[in-house]
């Protein structure tokens, strides 16, 4: 073995890495703690992904080897100021002879459909659609952070999950099952209490109500399935602008994939939204393999490691 490269993926409720040798086989790999580069966080990111890499090394035996390149594909990096900022503090760690940060949806797309065309729904604790059409154009749709946007996502979920229940509380909305199942999963007594609870949850933290709101809908609660359907609705338009824009009609034929936590194969909103999407955007070839964006993260370090030998 010449050398290794660590591919990185690091998102709102894990840190995912993967090393690998010149070649591109898989090595070691471990799973550590989120590490989304919020605004002014830039520091905390770089901790936590770090540790990752110490971790991962140690994985395969080696924490004496300096890897020839690390990729980090982080939620947050696609805005100039956080890619810079978690840079700035990653550098002079001296982790790599060569480092790169990419945003999360980049290294996804990589594995999705290496320097093919195609549209990438992301659903995880945040959400984002990136794409890149047959002539090599790239566009983004959503991925607006936790405040602005990310529809259809794990958090947003979960955020209008609580706005159900305290309107039920109200009266406002008719009873539901979801009361019972958030005010468990968030581990508080009244509804009252989760207004402490939401102010301190992070992105992460209100992700943690999703499943509980998908559990709730399989059992036929309305309200429930009425979110869940929301949701979906949410995700599609995230296809479909892409469609539009990179391919020019939501009915030409265009590869789709599906990634993140919440669009794991078999749950329920990747379900829907794979039934959904035939009607929607009905051109779209859905890829049936699963998306490992820290894959396409360890594809984007060999290609820095190619250039450099050149």
């Amino acid at each position: 073995m010449s050398f290794i490269v660590i591919g990185i993926d690091g998102g709102g409720s894990k840190t995912h890495a993967i090393v690998a040798d010149e070649h591109g086989s898989t090595i070691g790999e471990t799973v550590g703690p989120a590490s989304a580069v919020r605004p002014g966080a830039a520091e905390r990111s770089a901790n936590v992904i770090t540790e990752v890499i110490r971790d991962a090394l140690a994985s395969c035996d080696m924490t004496h080897v300096t890897p020839r390149a690390v990729c980090i594909g982080v939620a947050g990096a696609g805005r100039e100021a956080e890619r810079q900022e978690l840079w700035q503090a990653l550098v002079s760690r001296d982790l790599a002879s060569e480092l790169v940060i990419h945003s999360d949806f980049s290294i996804a797309l990589d594995d999705a459909f290496g320097d093919g065309p195609g549209v990438l729904v992301i659903s995880g604790t945040g959400s984002v659609a990136f794409g890149r059409g047959p002539t090599g154009t790239t566009a983004r749709c959503g991925g607006w952070g936790p405040v602005c946007g990310d529809e259809g996502s794990g958090a947003w979920i979960g955020r209008r999950a609580l706005s159900v229940v305290t309107a039920a509380a109200d009266g406002r909305e008719p009873e539901t099952a979801l009361t019972g199942a958030v005010l468990t999963a968030a581990q508080v007594n009244e509804t009252a209490d989760l207004i402490a609870w939401a102010a301190a949850a992070p992105p992460a933290q209100l992700a943690s109500l999703a499943p509980v709101v998908l559990s709730v809908a399989e059992s036929g609660d309305l309200r429930a399935n009425a979110l869940v359907s929301l949701a979906v609705e949410e995700l599609v338009l995230h296809a479909r602008a892409l469609a539009r824009q990179l391919f020019m009609d939501e009915r030409a034929s265009l590869p789709l994939a599906l990634s993140g936590g919440m669009l794991a194969r078999g749950s329920t909103l990747r379900k829907r939204l794979e039934y959904r999407l035939k009607s929607a955007v009905p051109g779209a070839q859905l890829r049936t393999e699963p998306v490992i964006p820290a894959r396409g993260a360890v594809r984007a370090a060999l290609r820095i490691v190619g250039e450099a030998m050149v």
